[in-house]
């Protein structure tokens, strides 16, 4: 027989379960009590390779996190695939993380080509597809790809930034342009002549454009030379924009050079080239340089540099993919404490497009911010110069539409 007091007893306990029981956890595949798996895709060989840097760091920051002991108990597996900078290649990789993997979500797939050839598969599976290694306009475009945003701040932002600075202080130009024949060069392109505005065709006396299976971009730097241009801009990823900076310092042809950030990585593209011949070249950025003494004594700063030596040394410290995997990892722990219990792909999705944190190594004034209908977690940048050792920060912080 039940007595009154232990049926007010078990209403108590019963009333008491009831917060536990509408916390229950929530997993999607993936996602376990002790593990949660991520995927990505990346050149580790071909023409891009070095952007493999960015992965092994990401790899790198996981290592550290789950010799803490991981997010929330839980341990993160991994997964970094070679897709060689190859569409056909990645459509193959991304099935494997998707179907048979089976990934809670993708993490920084890098290109602007490679992510074209799956983003459409992977909306249709409704994968997040986060923190993508590319700045193309096309994926921060919530209504047909709500599974899907970049990292990378838009490179048609990027380069109107460019475009604008060029027209304050060098009205006179006459600029050639090296790009990338994909895209990630048109976009460039587009962003640059609405910076430039009516005075685009006057002002850009020749524009080549280079395939990524291409040996050399020799004969295209000599064309732009040849063209009369005093300012060369290089839209490229580091391999070719080395090859560009090389080839003009060569034939002694001097002009005001900028190169994308994309491409502007010190070890990537800068000390290939040669940093006498890359002295004095502008790009933009969003990250600190390890390199600037400014930040010698900040304590990210400090931190960095330890997890670099314990965790991250096949990366060279110069590297802009070294700071850039470090705040990616960053930016994805903290997504993932957000999620706690309910690791599924839309709650996911939905810490994601409400972001609003500081990372550790982004410049001051510029933070993670996202809202349901602007994915871009990054709209913000600075111009830098190269001094022939380091980049050197010489504008304010300049905000992306």
């Amino acid at each position: 027989m039940w007595s009154k007091g232990s049926i007010a007893g078990a209403l108590a306990a019963l009333l008491l379960a009831t917060p536990g029981a509408l916390a229950q956890k929530r997993y999607d595949p993936g996602a376990s009590d002790t593990e949660i798996k991520i995927g990505t895709t990346t050149p580790y060989s071909g023409p891009a390779s070095a952007y493999s840097a960015g992965a092994m760091s990401i790899t790198a920051y996981f290592a550290m996190i789950n010799d803490q002991g991981g997010v929330n108990g839980r341990k993160i597996n991994f997964i970094s695939l070679d897709d060689a900078y190859s569409p056909p290649k990645t459509v193959e990789q991304i099935r494997r993380l998707i179907e048979s993997d089976e990934v809670l979500f993708l993490l920084n797939p890098v290109g602007t080509a490679t992510n074209m050839a799956v983003v459409k598969y992977i909306n249709q599976k409704h994968v997040p597809h986060l923190f993508i290694g590319s700045g193309a306009t096309i994926f921060n475009n919530p209504e047909h790809f709500p599974w899907t945003m970049s990292w990378t701040p838009h490179y048609a932002s990027e380069a109107e930034i460019y475009a604008k600075y060029i027209l304050s202080t060098k009205p006179d130009a006459r600029i050639g342009i090296l790009a990338q024949n994909d895209d990630l060069g048109r976009d460039y392109l587009i962003g640059f002549r609405r910076g430039l505005g009516e005075r685009a065709s006057s002002m850009i006396v020749s524009y080549q454009t280079y395939n990524t299976s291409d040996p050399t971009v020799d004969s295209q730097v000599v064309t732009l030379k040849t063209a009369g241009a005093n300012v060369f801009v290089i839209f490229s990823v580091p391999k070719f924009a080395a090859q560009a900076i090389r080839k003009a310092y060569d034939i002694g042809w001097h002009p005001q050079e900028f190169v994308s950030s994309v491409g502007s990585s010190i070890a990537g593209a800068i000390r290939p080239a040669g940093f006498e011949a890359a002295k004095g070249i502008i790009s933009a950025a969003y990250q600190n340089d390890p390199a600037d003494p400014q930040w010698r004594d900040d304590p990210a700063m400090k931190a960095w540099n330890a997890w670099m030596d314990k965790y991250n040394p096949r990366v060279d410290k110069s590297d802009y993919y070294a700071p850039y995997g470090y705040n990616v990892g960053y930016a994805v722990v903290q997504l993932l404490k957000q999620c706690g219990d309910n690791l599924t792909r839309a709650n996911i999705m939905k810490q994601a497009s409400h972001l609003d944190m500081e990372l550790p190594l982004l410049l001051p004034g510029i933070r993670l911010k996202t809202t349901p209908s602007d994915l871009r977690p990054i709209k913000q940048m600075r111009l830098v110069r190269f001094d022939g050792q380091r980049y050197v920060l010489f504008s304010d912080v300049l905000a992306s539409e």
